[in-house]
């Protein structure tokens, strides 16, 4: 459901974020995703949340 690639996955999550969720933690659970393999699977490309941001930045 979830793209598997980290480019394709930041846009993914930031758009969520940006359009539809007002915290990670809540999409995460929304979705019933994994927010830890989905915080590492974008640190890999040197991202991290940004709660101030609510966007991976």
């Amino acid at each position: 459901m979830i793209p598997k690639d980290p480019a394709m996955l930041l846009s993914f999550v930031n758009l969520k974020l940006r359009d539809y969720y007002n915290d990670f933690g809540k999409m995460c659970e929304d979705m019933d995703i994994d927010g830890k393999e989905i915080e590492e699977k974008l640190a890999s490309i040197d991202y991290s949340y940004d709660k101030e941001k609510n966007q991976f930045v």
